[in-house]
């Protein structure tokens, strides 16, 4: 593994096994085998729990990092990831066309990187599903999204996860009213506040 390797993914696991325990939760829920993460950076976590992952992020560091497949397939190995994992990366921002097949991925992983569902939804099969955090805006855009319905909430507790799918419609209620439309969530650039707040939202796509 090179040194450049460890230490980024060093800096991006400050809290060993916390991704893990959370796509762990998701994966119960969706049977995901194939998962596209843009804005990843080095967070290579799907990995631990998904067969085949495709990561997408246009930091200059991100080329070297996962240009070392070796030191990657490491630490996947040691997080008791999946045998023979299979580990994509497109150096690229992530609102431009990625080159990607439509419709062609279990799971889309929207994670603090702004609005992932309004340029790659096109990549997400009908039944898959969006896993989104809200604080950049995305759960609010996903919950107006006629593409999506939701089908979960991630709650979160010392490290743990787990998900949530019943009484689904007492979440997505603003704290203060509010027309939301794509404009006003772009012009707030933050998450909206709810009366409930999750560690994330699953939607699932239905058309």
């Amino acid at each position: 593994m090179q040194p450049n390797t460890r230490a980024l993914w060093d800096k991006q696991n400050l809290h060993p096994g916390d991704r893990k325990n959370l796509f762990a939760a998701v994966g119960g829920l969706t049977n995901a085998s194939e998962v596209l993460y843009p804005g990843s950076f080095v967070d290579i976590a799907p990995s631990f729990v998904f067969p085949s992952a495709t990561y997408v992020d246009s930091d200059k560091r991100t080329p070297r990092f996962f240009g070392d497949s070796d030191g990657i397939q490491e630490i996947i190995s040691s997080e008791g990831g999946p045998v023979d994992p299979r580990v994509q990366f497109i150096h690229g921002d992530y609102t431009d066309s990625l080159g990607l097949a439509d419709e062609s991925f279990d799971l889309l992983v929207s994670l603090y990187a702004g609005f992932v569902s309004e340029h790659c939804t096109r990549y997400l099969k009908v039944g898959g599903v969006l896993l989104a955090a809200p604080s950049h805006g995305d759960v609010a855009m996903a919950s107006i999204d006629t593409r999506y319905q939701l089908a979960g909430v991630v709650a979160s507790r010392g490290g743990e996860y787990r998900i949530r799918v019943d009484d689904l419609s007492s979440y997505l209620m603003p704290k203060s009213p509010i027309e939301l439309t794509p404009e006003v969530i772009h012009k707030l650039g933050r998450g909206i506040a709810y009366t409930k707040s999750p560690f994330a939202y699953l939607f699932r796509r239905i058309n």
